[in-house]
């Protein structure tokens, strides 16, 4: 996320667990961020398997009756 803006917000988290990341020098807002980019980067895999579910089962229904279509070629 370089030269991302940035903005100020409030957010609320627990004073044992502020007060140990800060005791061990952590920045705050960054990684509260990381954090919240991880969680965001997951509801969107989430949300790509439930849009695409019928998709996938479709080809792993194929892949199971058929094979993989090139399987022979495959050096591995």
């Amino acid at each position: 996320m370089a030269h991302a803006v940035r903005r100020a917000t409030n957010v609320t988290i627990d004073q044992a667990l502020l007060d140990e990341a800060k005791g061990l020098g952590l920045n705050i807002s960054r990684a509260a961020e990381a954090g919240i980019e991880t969680a965001v980067r997951a509801e969107k895999e989430r949300l790509w398997q439930v849009e695409n579910a019928e998709a996938i089962q479709s080809s792993n229904n194929y892949v199971e009756k058929y094979a993989l279509p090139l399987a022979k070629y495959r050096v591995f």
